[in-house]
């Protein structure tokens, strides 16, 4: 496995555990909004950076008009 695929692979990772802590911290009642919106907002951005590299389909269809 390369290097990147490797980073996306952590990116995504980190967005889906932010997911998944906030929705349990939540349940518990141990988690005030603010936190919450910012550990989304991290998971977010991780999966947003883990886009920037891929084929996205603007992408394929740039490709096939050139």
């Amino acid at each position: 496995m390369n290097v990147g695929k490797m980073v996306d692979f952590i990116l995504c990772a980190v967005a889906l555990a932010m997911g998944v802590a906030v929705v349990v911290l939540s349940i518990l009642k141990a988690l005030d909004a603010n936190t919450g919106i910012i550990l989304l907002g991290i998971g977010m951005s991780c999966i947003g950076m883990s886009l920037l590299d891929t084929e996205t389909p603007v992408r394929a269809v740039r490709k096939k008009r050139k």
